[in-house]
């Protein structure tokens, strides 16, 4: 018995050691990614540098393949002409600060190099915070960027000065505005919908598709209730879906529609959430939000009805993927839209 005992004491001091062993190999990977990542960043700095510095523009081609074959001979094959290119692209388009704030929240050279290619300041920064407190792999990053998030959430239409107060904000995360966590185009084409449906086969499609929708819908959102019963003066409404986000710390209720957006959707949605809010909402929950998924979009109807509403967002989903030009042109009418109401 007594060896037995010291058998299953030796196994947990195993264990205990064990532990100490693949946190610290952790930690290890952790700093060898982030001394990495910045390596390549100054690598790119020097490079960029050497050629603006010395109006040496013309040779820039031949500096990086000669110094290519000088670095895979001594350093291995990491230094191949491509890296390098990563490398110098990497330095052109993020800055220090921001290198040195990536690593330290993790992200990685593959993560950087993807961020890289995008030309557009306020996106690459919008991509940077998201990818940080969404906890993204390279894949879902590079997935995020290919379908547009950014032109499809609900903060891209303000002025770029509100899109970086919410992404500072979203860094500190002590007040985070809920418009960078909703669409305004939800892209449903998981559904295997025909072109005839109702609300009711849309409702089910998307339970069926549980997963995918919550993939859709972003990080944070739980699934509570489908046909969540309200009873106002011994009347039952059913709301469709009812979702919680826990970053945000709100309930979310969901109403599908076919069609357009009609200003009697927005009254009932705003009946849900008082109700909900008196008889749901725990003491230490946010206000709870709305979401109008509608069929059909009409960007200006919804601009006009829904004028500094906070509570409430309304969004056009879509059964089949349009072109990337489908979404840029959505968003470019709704910045217009939105600029002619701050001139009002």
């Amino acid at each position: 018995m007594k060896e037995i005992g010291i058998h299953s004491e030796i196994l947990q001091l195993y264990d205990s050691i064990a532990a100490l062993i693949n946190q610290a190999k952790t930690r290890v990977a952790v700093t060898a990614n982030a001394e990495l990542t910045f390596l390549y960043w100054k690598v790119g700095k020097s490079i960029h540098d050497f050629v603006l510095h010395g109006n040496r523009a013309a040779y820039g081609k031949q500096i990086i393949t000669n110094l290519s074959d000088q670095l895979t001979v001594n350093y291995g094959n990491g230094w191949g002409e491509k890296n390098i290119r990563h490398c110098l692209r990497a330095a052109e388009t993020i800055e220090e600060e921001q290198i040195l704030y990536a690593v330290r929240r993790e992200l990685s050279w593959t993560h950087i190099r993807t961020l890289a290619y995008e030309d557009n300041p306020l996106k690459r920064q919008f991509y940077l915070e998201m990818a940080i407190n969404q906890r993204w792999n390279t894949r879902t990053l590079a997935e995020q960027m290919d379908k547009m998030l950014f032109e499809r959430t609900a903060i891209a239409p303000q002025p770029e000065e509100q899109i970086e107060q919410a992404l500072q904000e979203l860094r500190k995360e002590d007040t985070i505005n809920p418009d960078l966590f909703f669409k305004s185009t939800y892209v449903l084409d998981f559904l295997g919908l025909k072109n005839t449906y109702s609300e009711k086969d849309l409702e089910n499609a998307l339970l069926a598709n549980l997963e995918n929708f919550i993939l859709e819908l972003g990080n944070g959102f739980a699934f509570v209730e489908r046909q969540k019963r309200i009873t106002i003066d011994s009347t039952d409404y059913h709301l469709d879906l009812l979702f919680f986000h826990r970053k945000l710390r709100r309930l979310v209720a969901i109403d599908l529609k076919l069609g357009k957006f009609k200003p009697k959707h927005k009254a009932q949605m705003e009946l849900y959430l008082r109700w909900l809010q008196k008889n749901e909402m725990q003491p230490d929950e946010g206000t709870p939000i709305g979401l109008l998924l509608c069929s059909e979009g009409n960007t200006e109807h919804i601009e006009l009805l829904m004028l500094d509403e906070k509570k409430i967002k309304v969004a056009q989903y879509l059964t089949e993927l349009p072109s990337k030009k489908w979404f840029a042109d959505k968003l470019h009418r709704a910045i217009e839209i939105a600029k002619m109401n701050n001139e009002a």
